[in-house]
């Protein structure tokens, strides 16, 4: 016989938080230095110039400037930043 077993939704009531990955900024978007390019589990995109690589290994920008990203073949993807000359 049951006991106790019909609890319905707020048994069922359990799920994580969405983990927001992927591209923050894309290809010719203009960020400044600090700024977040990609959230990432592994290093599905590498750190090319001017980009740096965060413990979680979200990349970020160095410096001012445009997104590139870069396919390098056999080497993998890769994400840049064009600085902008300040005049």
């Amino acid at each position: 016989m049951a006991h106790k077993k019909g609890g319905g939704s707020s048994t069922n009531g359990r799920d994580s938080n969405a983990q927001r990955l992927g591209v923050k900024a894309f290809a010719g978007q203009l960020v400044t230095g600090g700024s977040i390019i990609m959230r990432q589990r592994g290093t599905r995109i590498k750190p090319g110039l001017n980009v740096g690589i965060g413990s979680d290994d979200t990349l970020f920008a160095k410096v001012t400037g445009r997104v590139k990203f870069i396919d390098r073949g056999n080497h993998g993807r890769f994400a840049a930043i064009d600085p902008v000359v300040a005049e």
